[in-house]
């Protein structure tokens, strides 16, 4: 396998379907021990959807914030 001018590689189909690499799956190089590794980044989680979706349930069980609540379980 040779890299192209523009220095793609293509990677073989097995290996793509082993590992779940399809179109737009983000991947990261590394350099370990004088080796290029490639890897599967890890998906990036987009939490602000969930932002302010518990604070009625908090309210409810008498708490001002998520902040207060989490002090009270790690006993602060």
């Amino acid at each position: 396998m040779k890299v192209g001018e523009r220095g793609q590689v293509t990677i073989p189909k097995e290996i793509r379907e082993e590992f779940g690499l399809g179109p737009e799956t983000e991947v990261e190089f590394q350099v370990i021990g004088g080796s290029i590794v490639l890897k599967k980044a890890p998906k990036k989680l987009n939490l602000s959807k969930w932002k302010g979706r518990c604070g009625d349930t908090f309210a409810r069980l008498g708490y001002a914030s998520v902040d207060k609540f989490i002090d009270d379980v790690r006993g602060r």
